[in-house]
């Protein structure tokens, strides 16, 4: 990434899961992100499968690598395995589909089960194009996000609303978690140089360090 920080001293990707019942429109989203298309056809999702795209967040070029999750339960100890790696999460229900959203609760115990504690989630309502066939409330889903720390937007892939923004703000949560760990750790380093622990006097032969840059 020439010309912004590099985020990860193994690998300068962002990974993303992508979680949610089968058919609520995942495989959709991604496509509308990453390469701007949408098919009426789109096939059920078999195992895992993956896009990628680099976005700019402010002067920061990040690579944003994002693995479509399959919903049908047949494969959830495969799609599973890949939470662990995951910096974020799109948890996606239809809309138009109240049992997909009544899910939600499932699918969030069992990615906080296999993700690392500090991973970023947002609850995606898809499929806000169909409002004369929507069976779930904005502010239900919306209250439902806020009682479990998520964030929240509806989208619909079909006509691109919101899809943008929805990765946009997942990967910026992301980074700015990353940045506030790596200033912790710099700041952690800084105040132990010299082999000298702040507010303690150096041991013998050590210097005291005269600067410390934060």
């Amino acid at each position: 990434m020439h010309g912004g920080p590099q985020l990860s001293p193994v690998s300068p990707w962002l990974t993303v899961v992508l979680i949610g019942e089968s058919g609520v429109g995942k495989t959709n989203l991604l496509s509308r992100f990453t390469r701007n298309e949408f098919s009426q056809d789109s096939r059920t999702t078999i195992g895992v499968e993956f896009s990628t795209r680099t976005v700019m967040l402010g002067t920061a070029a990040i690579k944003a690598q994002i693995w479509d999750t399959a919903g049908l339960e047949r494969y959830r100890a495969i799609t599973s395995a890949y939470y662990r790696g995951a910096a974020g999460a799109l948890l996606v229900f239809d809309v138009t589909k109240h049992q997909t959203y009544a899910a939600a609760e499932r699918w969030l115990k069992e990615l906080y089960d296999h993700a690392e504690a500090t991973i970023a989630v947002m609850l995606v309502g898809n499929k806000s194009d169909l409002q004369q066939a929507r069976e779930v409330p904005t502010e239900e889903a919306r209250m439902f996000a806020e009682n479990n720390g998520l964030l929240f937007l509806e989208t619909s892939a079909l006509d691109s609303t919101n899809v943008e923004l929805a990765f946009q703000t997942v990967l910026k949560e992301i980074f700015t978690k990353v940045s506030k760990q790596r200033q912790s750790s710099s700041r952690t380093n800084a105040i132990t140089l010299g082999g000298a622990q702040a507010g303690q006097e150096p041991g013998p032969g050590e210097k005291r360090a005269c600067c410390i840059s934060l």
